[in-house]
């Protein structure tokens, strides 16, 4: 067996597609185009990577957007302050602070500062709130990302055993609760594993799906599947590489080439779940400008 390429770049381009139809569609009705501010703190090369690929994606589907960079010193209060008259600001719809922020900033307490209804990440606690009840709310977006695929490629969540390797706020966490709820695309029976978890491979092997997503490289191997999974890897780590000109390569949470044998479904890393995540901020940013989920 040699499992099958969940193509996340292909079904990203889709939805980007429906989502730049969609922005066309709204500005012709007379609407302003959606409009992104994201926010960096500090000059970390791979925040400046991903918010690079943000805006790219912003321009491409007709969403406006701004990143304003701030000094890594910035205190609390002023990040704060700057965040509030953003959620005053009609003409901004969706605030993203790229994370992780400097040490001492604390990640949850600047997230609340955000206005739920701006909240495009999904990251607030009322928007993870609505999520665990089932209630409409900006889903996080790796996670929503992840059940688009499932739902592009047919790969059947309920009644499977799911586990989730990785417990987070983005992701591990989100996602288990977006394949328990008792909606059209979740209904799954989910186990949440962590790096705490005594024998790891008691749970993994039992998964008909398993999200990979612990920030660990490689950790997942062959014999921790069974035969027929499927395989999500959300990792994306940079590993020692001599072969490679800029001395590195990228690798996910899953041992590629050992799982790929025995799962019937795996996405590769890059150009799996990463485009994915971008792609759904484009859609919740959209769903803030028109006042979708939490209307006026």
């Amino acid at each position: 067996m040699s499992a099958e390429i969940i193509d996340g770049k292909k079904v990203a381009e889709l939805v980007r597609n429906r989502v730049r139809e969609d922005v066309n569609d709204w500005k012709s009705k007379g609407h302003r185009a959606p409009f992104l501010q994201v926010i960096l703190v500090g000059d970390d090369p791979a925040s400046k990577v991903y918010t690079g690929a943000k805006t790219k994606a912003c321009e491409d589907v007709g969403i406006e957007t701004h990143t304003r960079i701030l000094q890594d010193t910035i205190s609390a209060k002023e990040l704060k302050s700057i965040i509030k008259a953003y959620n005053e600001d009609d003409s901004v719809d969706g605030i993203l602070v790229q994370l992780p922020l400097p040490s001492h900033l604390s990640s949850h307490d600047v997230i609340e500062t955000i206005d739920y209804r701006k909240d495009v990440d999904g990251f607030h606690p009322m928007n993870v709130g609505r999520l665990t009840v089932d209630e409409p709310c900006y889903r996080s977006c790796t996670p929503a990302g992840i059940m688009e695929l499932f739902k592009h490629y047919s790969i059947p969540v309920k009644s499977k055993h799911a586990v989730v390797v990785g417990a987070s706020n983005i992701v591990g966490s989100p996602m288990a609760i977006m394949l328990s709820r008792e909606n059209s695309s979740g209904k799954a029976t989910t186990t949440i594993c962590h790096k705490f978890t005594k024998d790891l491979t008691q749970h993994t092997i039992s998964a008909d799906i398993l999200i990979a997503a612990a920030g660990q490289p490689e950790l997942i191997k062959g014999e921790m599947i069974k035969e027929g999974a499927v395989v999500i890897d959300v990792g994306i780590n940079r590993v020692a590489d001599e072969t490679s000109e800029k001395g590195y390569k990228l690798v996910g949470d899953v041992d590629y080439e050992s799982v790929r044998k025995k799962a019937s479904w795996i996405t590769p890393v890059p150009g799996g779940v990463g485009p994915m995540t971008v792609a759904m901020l484009m859609k919740n940013t959209l769903l803030a400008a028109k006042k979708s989920i939490y209307p006026e």
